[in-house]
């Protein structure tokens, strides 16, 4: 059995390594759609969550605000998403998936879920509820304790 410290190691280890190739199998499904990971991340999330303010899109997805404006520009050279003015504050630029986009995740989209599906099909059913209810508990305690 190993020592209490010796299982956090190895806990971290082994959590990183299975993120890594789980990762590996999203990204590598994100680059056949023309894509990189961030542009996916964004469409992503103007698609389920609709029209955002640039600044909430950099909090949402952990990127700063110049990267977002480059990924946005990037997007929208792609005919992917648009820029909006907000109409009641000019301070505020919205970022929207464009009907292209829309479509474009339509197709897609199928194909990365049975991606995902795949890099973890090496839990069953019962063991994924289990690892996600545990994953969230250690996220959690994780991020209540980091000062």
């Amino acid at each position: 059995m190993l020592h209490e410290y010796d299982q956090e190691l190895h806990l971290f280890i082994i959590l990183s390594r299975a993120h890594q190739w789980v990762t590996a199998h999203v990204h590598q499904d994100i680059r056949k759609s023309g894509l990189n990971p961030t542009e996916f991340g964004v469409l992503e999330l103007l698609y389920h969550k609709g029209e955002q303010p640039l600044q909430q899109i950099g909090e949402k997805i952990l990127m700063t605000s110049g990267n977002i404006t480059y990924v946005i520009d990037k997007l929208a050279g792609k005919g992917l998403a648009q820029r909006k003015a907000c109409p009641t504050d000019r301070r505020v630029i919205y970022a929207e998936i464009t009907e292209q986009g829309r479509q474009f995740l339509d197709e897609i989209f199928p194909r990365h879920r049975e991606v995902i599906a795949n890099a973890v099909s090496g839990l069953s059913p019962e063991e994924r509820e289990q690892a996600i209810h545990l994953l969230k508990k250690l996220g959690i305690a994780a991020q209540s304790s980091f000062t």
